[in-house]
């Protein structure tokens, strides 16, 4: 089975996986990365009637079975994420950062596995700068993706314009994309 090797928090996976199908367990680069996401994002996606309105595609069996079985650790990984887990909570919450239950789940698996993630949240960021664990932002990973020529520039455009049209402009956007792709990004502001 192929083993996924980057986690993509959720704002990330509602960002892309509409427009770059399939987006998870399709290996890309050199270096082979491949995207995945944890169980747990189906939780969160169920409780939340929010996600559920803004992004009612994620419920489709083709997105669906593209998020099954992405990560699955052996009974001693399992272990090792849960008392993670644990601790990263308890950094979170003595620190006083905002981080979702879901997302402190993420950085666990991403700290045991030692695989970076994908996420656009700054508290997040920092608690995985806390804890070593690698993250890039949305954007990077669509550089990387277009380096390796899974997407292109002109997709990239598209998908952030969208991002723009539906007001989810990852913070500091503009200048991580002119940092990034070296160009100014498509739209207003």
């Amino acid at each position: 089975m192929l083993s996924c090797n980057i986690i993509v928090d959720s704002c990330s996976y509602f960002r892309l996986a509409h427009s770059i199908r399939p987006l998870l367990k399709i290996p890309f680069g050199r270096e082979k990365h491949c995207l995945g996401v944890i169980q747990e994002l189906d939780k969160e996606y169920e409780r939340s009637s929010t996600l559920k309105n803004k992004f009612y595609w994620v419920s489709q069996q083709e997105y669906s079975d593209n998020r099954k079985d992405c990560f699955s650790p052996n009974p001693r990984q399992r272990s090792k994420i849960n008392h993670a887990f644990f601790f990263i909570r308890e950094f979170v919450r003595d620190s006083q950062f905002s981080v979702s239950e879901v997302d402190i789940i993420g950085l666990a698996y991403a700290y045991v596995l030692k695989i970076p993630v994908v996420t656009d949240d700054s508290e997040m960021s920092e608690v995985a700068t806390e804890f070593e664990i690698k993250t890039y932002k949305t954007l990077e990973l669509m550089k990387l993706m277009m380096d390796s020529g899974l997407v292109n520039m002109k997709q990239i455009r598209s998908i952030v314009s969208y991002w723009a049209y539906q007001n989810d402009k990852p913070k500091s956007f503009r200048k991580d994309f002119k940092r990034i792709f070296s160009e100014d990004p498509p739209g207003p502001g």
